[in-house]
């Protein structure tokens, strides 16, 4: 899979957030292609089953090449939602509802493929053979480059993997959540070839006190390193070998741009360790 470094997350594009209508969100898309920032991140259930199709129209009228850019998308969570006969928040794996999802994200961002077709969330009624049925069908079909998961634990990727090749886990990972260093969440990807994409990769970085440790220290590096908090933030988790892709949520170009620029920042060593120290509250064993 080839995405490009900083992945831009589409959360918050449509109504769930700003409300670009069409010709602002082509704007930010040519932006966002132009700084190197290709690969853009989906749901189904973002702004309640509306963006993906409001970001199709902008695709459409940026008049950008698809080779250009990557497309992800994801399914199985169930809003409250009365055109969809779903009065309570579930997750649906069956294989019928994961081809009809994929083909409706397919129709609503005018596309022939996704990039990457990923599962939301990890549902306590999925069934490994439905789930493999379905992605079979769609990769046969050319609908779907590559399968992965979002929020998968190991133990849950292993319930797939006899059957599927995961080849990517969307999970929550930055400074200030760094559980999945921890519990080996992120070992378990390098041992097994999944590429690691975090969301809300600045974590809580930013909403500190000015007294925290962890603030502390994040002030005085980014003044040794010639670079805002924010940027230090992505360098840290850009720094582990796991080769994380910061998914972020940003829908300032200006702020992309400071993202994208995270990326010529060389951490060093004890520096990296010294932010971790900081954000544990203790050192390393």
């Amino acid at each position: 899979m080839q995405f490009s470094r900083i992945i831009q997350g589409c959360m918050t594009w449509g109504v769930w957030g700003k409300n670009f209508n069409t010709s602002e969100m082509a704007k930010r898309i040519s932006e966002n292609v132009d700084l190197g920032v290709t690969s853009f991140d989906h749901a189904d259930i973002y702004g309640n089953y509306t963006t993906e199709e409001a970001f199709g129209h902008a695709l459409s009228q940026s008049q950008i090449s698809r080779e250009k850019i990557q497309l992800i998308s994801k399914c199985g969570i169930q809003l409250v939602n009365e055109n969809r006969q779903s009065f309570v928040k579930h997750y649906n794996y069956q294989t019928n509802y994961i081809i009809r999802q994929a083909e409706q994200s397919l129709k609503n961002l005018k596309t022939d493929y996704l990039d990457l077709f990923l599962l939301h969330r990890p549902s306590p009624l999925m069934q490994s053979d439905e789930i493999l049925e379905a992605v079979s069908q769609l990769q046969k079909q050319g609908k779907i480059k590559a399968f992965g998961v979002s929020n998968f634990t190991p133990q849950q990727i292993d319930f797939l993997t006899p059957s599927i090749d995961i080849s990517a886990n969307q999970i929550q990972c930055s400074l200030t959540h760094y559980q999945p260093i921890e519990d080996d969440t992120l070992f378990y990807h390098q041992q097994h070839n999944i590429t690691t994409m975090a969301w809300s990769p600045l974590g809580e970085s930013l909403k500190l006190g000015e007294n925290s440790v962890l603030k502390q220290n994040l002030n005085k590096l980014s003044k040794q390193y010639n670079c805002s908090v924010s940027q230090l933030v992505l360098a840290w988790l850009l720094h582990h070998p796991a080769q994380i892709y910061p998914v972020i949520g940003t829908t300032d170009s200006q702020r992309v741009k400071t993202a994208f620029e995270s990326l010529n920042i060389r951490l060093k060593h004890q520096d990296w360790f010294k932010l971790y120290q900081a954000s544990r509250g203790h050192e390393v064993d």
